[in-house]
């Protein structure tokens, strides 16, 4: 799904871990990607990931940096992009990071943050595998959310489809 919509956007990814989700839109036709993880070891493995797939060049960054705090950082500039993939951690008390990040909890802090960084055209994936996860709408404004679930589980996990969540989200026109 990210590669049948990646074709000549900008795309990030953020909590990367090892990058699968940027080899996708890059296979895609993406214009350029920007990787970002808090673990160098992870960011490794998503460069080596996009080597051995035959994606280098200057049009694909790779930075290390606490998610939340390199958000913050990112709000006030021009950075924009057109398509944004999530799928942070259920829970994280890193000592790379400030404080202790909890999903359930934080996500309507983290996709407010996200939705500043997207074009006007632009769209959020948001995926999460915590169980009990709900997604409070209704404190999302501003934002049109379509869940995309079930076209989005692995077929590996049909069985227990609660072990897997995906969104599809936009700014309201």
């Amino acid at each position: 799904m990210l590669a049948e919509t990646a074709r000549n956007k900008t795309f990030l990814n953020l909590f990367a871990y090892t990058g699968s989700a940027t080899v996708y839109a890059a296979a895609g036709g993406a214009k350029s990607t920007t990787t970002v993880d808090m673990s160098k070891t992870y960011l490794g493995w998503a460069k080596d990931n996009m080597q051995l797939n035959g994606f280098v060049g200057e049009q694909h960054r790779y930075i290390r940096a606490d998610i939340l705090a390199w958000l913050d950082e990112q709000s006030t500039g021009d950075l924009r992009f057109d398509l944004i993939f999530v799928d942070p951690p259920t829970f994280s008390n890193s000592n790379k990071m400030e404080g202790v990040f909890d999903i359930q909890r934080d996500h309507i802090t983290l996709l407010q943050k996200i939705a500043r960084l997207l074009t006007a055209e632009g769209e959020i994936f948001f995926s999460t595998n915590r169980r009990d996860f709900r997604l409070d709408t209704e404190a999302l404004t501003g934002l049109q959310i379509k869940d995309i679930s079930k076209a989005t589980l692995p077929v590996d996990f049909e069985r227990n489809p609660k072990i897997h969540y995906c969104w599809r989200i936009r700014k309201s026109a």
